[in-house]
């Protein structure tokens, strides 16, 4: 787990110039919906952390080298492609950026920004306290993540400690730095989701389903529909 540097909130910055705003028409978030037994954890949709997890052995190199997970660590991480998909194993960082809140603000997170890169249907920021969201790395010399089929609101399944839960391709970070998650992605598997000091040291899966999108970007209900099939589909596909 990396505690992000002022170096890290520039290079957000600098990417958020490239934001693209999606099609104007709101529609309200939805809640959650699981079918884990209580007491289970979470897990979204029918496709289990286990059989997701046992079509990721090993790793088809797709980038050109390997990303850190801090700003002071070594380059350990390779996105790795598999038949409709991309995945990366790394940490999990905090992001808070986005829609202002009493968890998401500049009192909460001293790199917070007011923006993200992609933006909800209505034209504005997503609420990283309320939408699970996952940060791709900006594309640079490593990856380019829309050369792979990857794009905003693109469906990703995030896995943790046997869990599973749905996100959409939400912000951008630094193109050397992988693993970072939103403040609602942490909460929903059990990660302290504080921006500043949570998140976790490792032990995270991120799957990407290539050339995917949830409409609208802030329907949770609508990736974790998209979500479970596009697992079935990989399931059956590796």
């Amino acid at each position: 787990m990396r505690r992000r540097t002022l170096a890290l909130a520039t290079a957000s910055g600098a990417a958020l110039l490239a934001a693209a705003a999606l099609p104007a028409t709101a529609q309200p978030a939805a809640h959650r919906t699981t079918t884990a037994a209580p007491g289970a954890g979470l897990q979204e949709g029918s496709v289990s952390a286990a059989d997701l997890l046992a079509k990721l052995k090993g790793c088809s190199q797709l980038s050109n080298g390997k990303y850190r997970t801090d700003e002071e660590t070594s380059a350990t991480v390779p996105v790795c492609g598999k038949n409709g998909a991309v995945f990366w194993k790394a940490d999990m960082d905090v992001d808070c950026d986005g829609q202002t809140t009493s968890k998401c603000n500049a009192d909460t997170d001293p790199w917070y920004q007011d923006d993200t890169a992609f933006h909800q249907s209505n034209g504005k920021p997503l609420n990283a306290e309320k939408l699970p969201y996952v940060v791709v790395p900006s594309a640079g010399s490593i990856w380019n993540y829309a050369s792979a089929g990857i794009k905003g609101g693109g469906v990703v399944a995030v896995i943790y400690n046997n869990q599973v839960e749905y996100a959409v391709v939400g912000d951008t970070g630094p193109d050397k730095i992988i693993g970072e998650a939103s403040y609602a992605a942490a909460k929903g598997l059990g990660i302290d989701p504080d921006p500043e000091n949570g998140g976790a040291d490792s032990g995270v899966t991120y799957v990407l389903f290539k050339n995917s999108k949830a409409s609208p970007i802030e329907s949770h209900a609508d990736a974790v529909s998209r979500g479970d099939a596009l697992a079935k589909k990989f399931l059956q596909d590796n």
